[in-house]
């Protein structure tokens, strides 16, 4: 039977997609607390920069996968654009539509997708972007068949993910600093370390930007880059349907 990478361990992919399913269904309330704490706030910069770099526009139809929360979702509204959040976990839905309410952030979607299986016809979005979510994925090429298909022509992918840095001082003291203190923040504060080992895990076994990238040529998409940010610990992931 194949087995996939649940962080350091290899389960069957049913597994997986059940264990991460409890993670997120366990963190959602605290989840951008969380990252503001592990981040040290620069979870915000990232997520700017992000959206800068897809230049979304008024009227345009923008997906955004494992957006749960709305944290990219609501930086793609303030320029018109029509943003669908997708999801896979309804408790991350549940805390983006209250937050949107809270901000009277107005016309979203929200859809409960799994990103390998998308419920959306061919051609039917002019941007995907899936931001820190992708690593979470049991099979992530089928994921990024899936955003090929629903991208029109002259569609545009864009992906923020945790990476590799390679800058060698700053990577030991990132892996000692993830490793160690992360999942100390996360029982103290969201009483779930079990959530937040995984979460770190899954970075170290995430492919490397070379890796990445040639994944997603393999889907289909041209004129892909990998854009490095603090030597790589995070990555821009782009590329276009033509």
């Amino acid at each position: 039977m194949d087995k996939v990478s649940f962080g350091f361990e290899e389960v069957s992919p049913e597994e997986k997609t059940e264990r991460v399913g409890r993670v997120f269904a366990n963190v959602a309330s605290r989840y951008d607390l969380m990252n503001d704490l592990m981040s040290g706030g620069l979870h915000r910069q990232w997520k700017n920069l992000f959206v800068r770099r897809v230049k979304p526009r008024a009227g345009e139809t923008i997906l955004d996968m494992a957006g749960g929360t709305g944290d990219i979702a609501f930086r793609l509204a303030q320029a018109g654009a029509q943003v669908t959040v997708a999801d896979i976990n309804p408790a991350m839905l549940e805390v983006g539509r209250e937050r949107a309410e809270r901000r009277h952030v107005e016309g979203l979607g929200w859809s409960e997708q799994n990103a390998e299986t998308l419920s959306f016809a061919d051609s039917s979005f002019d941007a995907y972007t899936i931001a820190f979510g992708i690593r979470n994925v049991t099979h992530i090429d089928r994921a990024l068949a899936e955003a090929h298909r629903v991208l029109r022509l002259g569609g545009r992918f864009f992906c923020l993910e945790f990476s590799t840095t390679q800058w060698p001082g700053f990577a030991t003291l990132y892996e000692r600093y993830s490793m160690h203190v992360v999942p100390r923040i996360g029982k103290a504060v969201a009483h779930d370390e079990d959530s937040y080992r995984y979460l770190v895990e899954s970075i170290q076994r995430f492919p490397t930007m070379p890796a990445f990238k040639a994944m997603i040529e393999k889907a289909g998409f041209a004129q892909v880059k990998a854009e490095p940010i603090l030597g790589g610990l995070v990555a821009i992931h782009s590329g276009w349907k033509v």
